[in-house]
């Protein structure tokens, strides 16, 4: 095959998205209010022939384009499938809400698309300025759709923060990554993994740019000591904006992990597992004991993001294929569970009105038991109880993490995890326990019901049945890290 011809197919996905973003970009200059429908239809399209191309150009093996600037692997394209799932998820729950506070513009679709075009080139990034590139179209996206809705003080002030410290995190990671080159004369990701486990001419400098690579992943997944703008991004952001910011790009985040620290810094694994140790102890600590103090439901569930990346680094940190797994095992779970969640918060909000507190909960089981029943769901799959999926997912990582001998963290993880099971269960109480505050109706689109639905079971089936799943993620990873 020719080289043009080969990259072209190999980023077909990539090149697909782009263009249509353009085409609704324009498209929407002519459309109308009432005829606004078209942009979001186009949007889900997308998604839709994206995942298409991605199965249609699969194949087991790895291929390399672009100078092996780009690669197409089982891992790459099991992500983006997975990232366009997510990502029409969030579009069907986001609709109604986006329509009632004015936000339901092509600005916001075009974005997302975007956002999810910088998720794809990082999930298939093999060069050091591929993923940067990536990363860094992300975080634009990300920012700007935070600060959508303009007369909304709060959101400006997360957008800023969040900005401002994501270039901060950026510069730390770009910083580590010049020290990587420096050492190796390589931005290819393999070529540096060869060189490193030759042996690095200069150790201190190495072990300098691993602390600012790890420093800004950290920061990318909201890990302690770098977790400071996930409650406040959270809490200000429109909840349709929190609920883009804490899925989709999750799967991206652990692909930059799987590429620098798994592929590139293979290596010096010792070095950088004591640093991921140290950050999953903190992450899962802080975040368990301050969630307990929230009334705000956005900000629990953002202090319970940051518990669960702690979770999720016990399985990178491990250094096993099974732990690998393990980890994108739980990263896909964790999504799942926080569409839903944040799902419920769009469901019960309304013109004027945002659900986003835990008092706003109380008596749902009396207003709509179905809705309450999900949720019940969901809360129990955040907490670890069986047979829910996020059980297993915990289950997964505890596992590896015992296999290389952390017996201590593993114990100290699940007496966590049940101080964090009481801001889980709590939501219950207030569902079916409490009276309710108002008896507004509930009232969804049917759409949104119907996905909603499916999200809700979904961690229940798949809690009695996660083989299919974990045979997805091995599969990825066996077939892409070698």
């Amino acid at each position: 095959m020719h080289p043009i011809v080969n990259d072209i197919y190999t980023a077909l996905p990539e090149i697909f998205v782009l263009g249509m973003a353009m085409a609704i970009l324009l498209i929407d200059l002519f459309l109308t209010e009432r005829t606004r429908f078209l942009t979001y239809a186009l949007s889900q399209f997308t998604l839709l022939g994206a995942a298409m191309i991605t199965v249609a150009t699969h194949t087991p093996g790895v291929g390399y384009a672009f100078s092996g600037m780009f690669v197409d692997d089982p891992l790459a394209d099991v992500l983006k499938l997975m990232s366009y799932l997510a990502t029409s998820v969030v579009l069907v729950y986001s609709r109604s809400y986006l329509a009632e506070r004015g936000m339901f513009r092509g600005e916001f679709f075009v974005l997302t698309l975007f956002a999810l075009l910088g998720m794809m080139v990082m999930i298939s990034g093999r060069n050091l300025l591929t993923l940067y590139m990536g990363l860094e179209l992300l975080s634009l996206c990300l920012y700007s759709l935070v600060a959508l809705d303009r007369d909304n003080p709060r959101a400006t002030e997360a957008a800023m923060k969040y900005f401002v410290l994501g270039a901060l995190a950026s510069g730390m990671l770009l910083y580590g990554m010049s020290m990587l080159y420096g050492i190796t004369g390589n931005l290819d990701i393999n070529q540096i993994g060869s060189a490193l486990v030759k042996g690095a001419p200069d150790r201190a400098v190495l072990i300098l740019g691993l602390v600012f690579v790890v420093a800004g992943l950290a920061f990318k997944l909201g890990a302690v000591p770098f977790q400071m703008w996930v409650p406040d991004v959270y809490h200000g952001a429109p909840t349709a904006m929190t609920l883009l910011v804490g899925s989709a790009p999750k799967f991206a985040a652990f692909a930059l992990v799987m590429r620098l620290l798994v592929q590139a810094l293979q290596g010096v694994v010792h070095d950088w597992q004591g640093m991921l140790i140290l950050m999953a102890v903190l992450s899962i600590a802080l975040g368990n004991i301050i969630a307990i103090a929230q009334t705000n439901l956005k900000r629990m569930l953002a202090y319970s993001t940051i518990s669960h990346i702690g979770f999720l680094l016990f399985g990178i940190m491990s250094g096993t294929l099974n732990g690998f797994i393990a980890s994108m095992f739980y990263v896909s779970v964790y999504v799942l569970m926080t569409l839903g969640g944040f799902g419920m918060i769009l469901l019960l909000s309304r013109r004027g009105f945002e659900a986003e507190n835990l008092d706003d909960f109380k008596g749902l089981a009396a207003r709509h038991p179905w809705y309450a029943f999900l949720m019940l769901l969901l809360m129990f799959s955040m907490a670890g109880v069986p047979p829910t999926i996020g059980f297993y997912a915990k289950f997964a990582v505890l596992q590896a993490a015992l296999q290389v001998g952390l017996v201590k963290l593993v114990v100290f993880a699940v007496l966590m995890a049940v101080v964090g099971a009481f801001y889980y269960l709590r939501v219950v109480k207030l569902m079916y326990f409490d009276e309710p505050q108002h008896d507004a109706p509930v009232r969804a689109q049917p759409d949104m019901t119907m996905v909603l639905t499916v999200n809700g079971l979904a961690v229940l089936l798949l809690g009695l049945m996660p083989q299919r799943l974990m045979e997805l993620c091995a599969y990825a990873i066996l077939h892409s890290i070698q």
